[in-house]
């Protein structure tokens, strides 16, 4: 328990450094010990489900190449492997495969990293054509942002809506056509669990995440008739990926002193937290996400986001 409050704070303290961006309050935090730049990933226990494969589930076609786009790292990561795992031919798509450290990666000709930009249309097309034709598309690519609302530039909204919720609608455009023509596919959007419910700091975050669960939810709708499938899975609060390391140039200086004392406050509730959601959570939900044929449309992820969902907490 010991570590998962210090990976807890270890994430509060690198978000409140990069938004607020005054020494006062770094010092603060890393004097208290609820700052560290060291993020832990749960690798073994992606790896331990490839000893334990999942049931199968009754209904589910036959179903074994997947593109997750967003997987540098975090829930990409984990989703990739753990689908790997399972038997899948999987294409994990990030902006920049080359950074991927050497060893994560399986060696196995079904497991191919490429590169995506799905804010880029060029890059799309692309990657689709590497891909050919595959059966399930994960959106999980998306960047985070903490801050306050009056602070944030409108030019740093506009990044985070293309790609948290323009990629992910031009990714799914992309697809259609194959899924349509086969009439079989699954797309899953990954969200967040601030949609949930309402969050302080996260608003443009939120805003973008919001928009995706509208748009998926009635896709859904209109691809049914072909027998296809989208699904949406909402993460919760998942201290060990590096959410804050990645938008920390993003988040710079979006907590202006007036809003200091606020910001302390929700992060210290957010290090008080018993509850939290891990990589291998949001693997899992995916996961079922994507073959559960009579699965739900919304699938939290993590037993906070559950909470959330099951209305526990306020």
């Amino acid at each position: 328990m010991r570590g998962c409050s210090k990976a807890m704070t270890s994430a509060s303290g690198s978000l409140i450094k990069a938004a607020v961006g005054m020494p006062d309050v770094c010092k603060l935090l890393e004097d208290s010990g609820s700052y560290s730049v060291r993020l832990s990933f749960p690798i073994v226990r992606i790896l331990r489900s490839a000893l334990h494969p999942y049931r199968s589930f009754k209904g589910i076609p036959s179903m074994n190449t997947v593109l997750i786009t967003g997987c540098s790292s975090g829930y990409g990561l984990a989703t990739a492997l753990h689908f790997h795992a399972q038997g899948w031919k999987v294409y994990a798509a990030m902006r920049r495969p080359q950074a991927l450290p050497d060893g994560v990666a399986p060696n196995s000709d079904r497991f191919r990293t490429i590169a995506l930009d799905v804010t880029d249309p060029a890059s799309i097309a692309r990657a689709l054509q590497a891909c050919g034709s595959i059966d399930v598309l994960v959106n999980n690519a998306g960047i985070g942002l903490f801050g306050a609302f009056e602070a944030t530039p409108m030019a740093t909204v506009r990044e985070v809506f293309e790609t948290n919720t323009l990629g992910t609608m031009a990714m799914c455009q992309a697809v259609l056509p194959q899924f349509r023509q086969r009439r079989a596919g699954v797309i899953v959007n990954v969200t967040s669990s601030s949609v949930l419910t309402p969050m302080p700091l996260v608003a443009a975050y939120t805003a973008s995440k919001t928009a995706v669960e509208g748009f998926t939810a009635s896709l859904a709708l209109e691809l049914a008739e072909f027998g296809v499938r989208a699904r949406l899975v909402q993460p919760g609060y998942a201290p060990t990926t590096r959410f804050a390391a990645n938008g920390s140039e993003r988040m710079q200086g979006l907590v202006p002193e007036a809003y200091v004392d606020h910001a302390q406050q929700v992060f210290a509730l957010l290090s008080g937290m018993s509850t939290f959601t891990t990589e291998f959570d949001v693997a899992e939900a995916v996961w079922l996400a994507a073959t559960e044929v009579d699965g739900p449309m919304r699938r939290p992820a993590g037993a906070d986001a559950v909470a959330l969902a099951q209305g526990v907490v306020s």
